[in-house]
């Protein structure tokens, strides 16, 4: 796994599923290994398939971008937080611990 500067928890139905991490290059996300092997593990979305390879991109992935608000609720969540708006890893860090669906976002492991 890469060396981050900030990470991100990510769980499927309260069960931890893998790290995001931010990184010199951009972001990488990559699976936890037991949950991998775990009989019920689901993917986190169709584009991260269950794989023990790390996801990397450039950019903050689309999946995880599109759980971060739009409109007047990333206002509250921007002025709330005092947080950039261009800040999109942050954003997902403070705003995505409850999002809709079945995908969470720690700044810690639980």
């Amino acid at each position: 796994m890469t060396e981050g500067y900030r990470t991100a928890y990510i769980y499927v139905r309260n069960r931890f599923a893998g790290v995001l991490n931010e990184t010199d290059y951009g972001y990488s996300f990559l699976y936890d290994a037991d949950y991998l092997v775990a009989e019920n593990a689901t993917a986190v979305s169709l584009t991260f398939p269950l794989q023990a390879e790390e996801f990397v991109s450039k950019t903050l992935f689309a999946f995880f971008d599109g759980l971060i608000p739009e409109g007047w609720l990333l206002d509250v969540v921007t002025h709330n937080w005092k947080i950039d708006p261009s800040d999109r890893f942050g954003l997902l860090l403070v705003a995505c611990k409850d999002c809709i669906g079945n995908v969470s976002v720690r700044g810690e492991r639980i």
